[in-house]
């Protein structure tokens, strides 16, 4: 009986495997730079988190001598469309982290690994107060625009969210290196919103010279394409004051406003599939809900405090 008991379960555990092996071998191709509905560090393997889920441990202040209000929190609050640009962190430890606010006189300092990266992809996911302003800096040195510029078109086209911004020092061979995203997928303040990316680090030579710029594969914004195959010539303005290499840190900022940060994960760059999804269509932020119309958030925003 014991034998026949052994026999079933091994074939039950066979059968199985199969059903999981045929189940795989019916999904789409994950890794081809567009959305699969739950974020990528559920659906794939590799990924590992960037924030341990009880302190700032692994991250390090640009400036000690202004840590600002940054925070690991177990929620954020945000102040709604009564105090649209308050963020505040629970006074608990958990797997989020956030910079409350910045003082007038400058405060806070931007935020960066300990650890150095090379080609990766990154997964990030963050939210902003009102009238706040942040980026993620690959290396360190290449921003990806965070602002809350939902619901209106910015003066400057680089000030909207998920836009590449300009070149440290001005242009570089001619380029201002600012680059206006594909598609609006900005979220209104409040909201979180996520990056994903897919990033090419500098190529140099035995002598250190650089051969290849930085690129930037793919990123998407809230699921949607926004910048494709974009070199980055050049360390982009507020950068790390490091030189570019083969591996380097990736920096928050956090001197511009309320910002917070979730869901941090980052694994090793992995060739895109060949079958590469189609460029994704931009949804358009309909007329009559941005700010002041209908189903915005509570009619016209308030005006940014001083020290923004």
């Amino acid at each position: 009986m014991r034998h026949f008991l052994v026999g079933v379960a091994a074939a039950i555990a066979i059968a199985s495997a199969l059903m999981l092996a045929a189940a795989a071998a019916d999904l789409p191709p994950l890794n081809d730079g567009s959305d699969h509905g739950d974020p990528p560090f559920l659906a794939e393997s590799g990924w590992r988190p960037l924030l341990n889920g009880k302190n700032l441990d692994g991250w390090e202040l640009v400036d000690p001598g202004k840590p600002g209000k940054w925070m690991a929190t177990s929620a954020v609050i945000w102040g709604g469309t009564a105090e649209p640009t308050l963020l505040l962190g629970l006074p608990t430890p958990g797997d989020r982290i956030v910079n409350t606010g910045v003082e007038p006189r400058g405060n806070a300092s931007n935020l960066y690994t300990t650890e150095k990266f090379g080609d990766i992809e990154l997964y990030v996911e963050f939210m902003v107060a009102a009238h706040s302003n942040s980026g993620v800096f690959m290396h360190g040195l290449y921003e990806t625009q965070i602002w809350d510029s939902w619901g209106f078109t910015p003066q400057l086209s680089t000030d909207q969210c998920g836009a590449m911004y300009h070149y440290n020092g001005g242009p570089i061979d001619g380029e201002d290196g600012g680059v206006t995203p594909k598609a609006r997928a900005d979220r209104p303040p409040g909201q979180w919103q996520s990056f994903h990316y897919w990033f090419q680090a500098p190529r140099f030579d035995a002598s250190g010279k650089k051969i290849a710029n930085a690129k930037f594969l793919r990123i998407l914004h809230n699921g949607q394409l926004i910048h494709e195959n974009v070199e980055r010539r050049g360390p982009t303005q507020a950068a790390m004051k490091i030189p570019e290499a083969a591996t380097n840190p990736i920096m928050l900022q956090g001197d511009h406003g309320a910002v917070a940060f979730r869901n941090i994960y980052v694994r090793p760059l992995r060739p895109l599939a060949d079958r590469l999804a189609p460029q994704l269509q931009p949804t358009p932020q309909v007329p009559g809900f941005g700010r002041g119309g209908r189903g915005a958030r509570g009619g016209q925003p308030p005006a940014p405090p001083p020290s923004q």
